[in-house]
């Protein structure tokens, strides 16, 4: 015992056990680490970007390379260099030699072409990546598509082939999303229905998202961070 009666192995006043020493604190990296050099027409441009958001939408004028960084992620652009850490795996480290192959990222990215199968009914085409057959309709239903299973893509109007690609991408039970102008062919009415339909999905299963649109409802309805690529920087947009 000390001299004042304390006990030298218990804690301050109150504690009920051994001192024990804290911590020292975890240093948290963001989820997402960006440092690349795109090809952007005749030139080149360099983006860097860090985030531990779950959600993110990345603005600016039609040429700037938004739609080159999302491939650049999806590990379709082969042309970039740089680094490109997603959690704790590396995808692109080109000093290293490392790239790692779209098919072992595990993205689901819906680019402005769809890429829909053109011979597949609807209810197909969502099902490609995976998927009961109940989880097929519920995404159906949930992307208002549900009564178009047996349609063939020919038969869509571009809306609805956005939201059939859409579905295709979270079915396959994405690591990340990735999503070029998603709604772009939807009215207001719809695009805010939709919007409102994937924010609570994605949120409710903590899928991280990548956003490149032009609508600042869009970024309402599913990013909490905003970034502006413009004369060759990406830039986070406070507020």
């Amino acid at each position: 015992m000390s001299g004042d009666g304390r006990n030298p192995l218990r804690g301050h006043e109150g504690d009920q056990g051994l001192a024990l020493p804290r911590k020292a604190p975890v240093e948290r990296r963001p989820f997402l680490e960006v440092d690349i050099t795109l090809p952007v027409g005749a030139g080149e441009q360099e983006i860097k970007l860090e985030s531990d958001a779950l959600s993110v939408a990345v603005f600016g004028p039609s040429g700037g390379g938004k739609s080159t960084f999302l491939r650049t992620l999806a590990g379709v652009e082969r042309r970039s260099s740089g680094k490109v850490r997603f959690g704790r795996e590396v995808w692109l480290d080109s000093e290293r030699e490392i790239f790692v192959p779209p098919w072992e990222r595990s993205v689901g990215w819906v680019p402005q072409d769809y890429l829909l199968f053109p011979h597949l009914r609807v209810r197909d085409n969502l099902g490609y990546g995976g998927g009961s057959p109940q989880e097929i309709a519920e995404m159906a239903a949930l992307l208002f598509v549900d009564h178009l299973l047996d349609r063939r893509p020919r038969r869509l109007s571009g809306g609805e082939q956005q939201r059939v690609a859409l579905g295709r991408a979270l079915l396959s039970r994405p690591k990340i999303l990735l999503l070029d102008e998603p709604f772009s062919a939807l009215d207001r009415p719809l695009r805010n229905r939709v919007g409102s339909q994937i924010g609570t999905y994605m949120r409710a299963r903590e899928i991280p998202l990548i956003l490149v649109s032009h609508d600042e409802a869009d970024a309402a309805a599913l990013a909490q961070e905003h970034w502006m690529l413009s004369q060759g920087r990406l830039v986070r947009v406070e507020g």
